[in-house]
């Protein structure tokens, strides 16, 4: 009777002791936390050279396929949305709020996908520190025909086709759910088809 209760006590002790965990590696994911705050300060470090250097509108050089061109955007990237920065500024914090989620759930023991989220949430960040202090978000890096973007919108970028690459190609989660479904054989060789 006692090995009973003990066996009924075991489980939860051990999704407590992993919630412990989780958060723990949450709490001290220096890979993620470093990316974040790097993201960030370059993008804004460089914003702030940028308009510290350039009016809104001058390029230099004057001419070229690749320029510094300060730009201010009240919208999303290519310009869609522009002047909608109230549902811009809420739309960026569900973002990160689904980013942090999936982090927690499923990119806290893949070093790659930490750096993937941290990525996006450092450009996410940025982009939304500019909404909020100065209603648009400052861009500068001008190649040829292709919108004017930032730093945060790179790091975005990199970091989403990093997380999808990752999931699509390199995700051993798919791996294992194959295997689990394949049929169990016996000692004797033959196949266990029961459900």
């Amino acid at each position: 009777m006692e090995e009973r209760t003990k066996l009924e006590e075991s489980p939860p002790r051990a999704l407590e002791s992993r919630n412990a965990k989780n958060q723990w590696i949450w709490q001290r994911d220096w890979i993620l936390f470093a990316t974040i705050a790097a993201v960030f300060a370059t993008d804004q470090l460089t914003k702030f050279a940028i308009k510290g250097t350039l009016r809104l509108g001058e390029s230099w050089p004057a001419e070229g396929l690749i320029r510094l061109t300060h730009g201010a955007n009240t919208g999303t990237a290519f310009g869609l949305l522009s002047n909608q920065t109230l549902f811009l500024i809420f739309a960026s914090i569900i973002a990160i709020g689904f980013l942090v989620y999936f982090y927690r759930a499923y990119a806290l023991p893949r070093p790659i996908l930490r750096l993937a989220i941290g990525l996006q949430l450092g450009g996410a960040f940025g982009n939304l520190f500019d909404r909020v202090a100065f209603g648009a978000v400052t861009d500068f890096i001008d190649v040829g025909w292709w919108p004017i973007f930032n730093i945060a919108d790179s790091s975005i970028c990199v970091g989403m086709a990093t997380l999808v690459i990752v999931l699509l190609f390199f995700d051993s989660r798919k791996e294992m759910t194959s295997e689990d479904e394949q049929p169990q054989s016996d000692t004797s060789g033959s196949v266990d088809t029961r459900s």
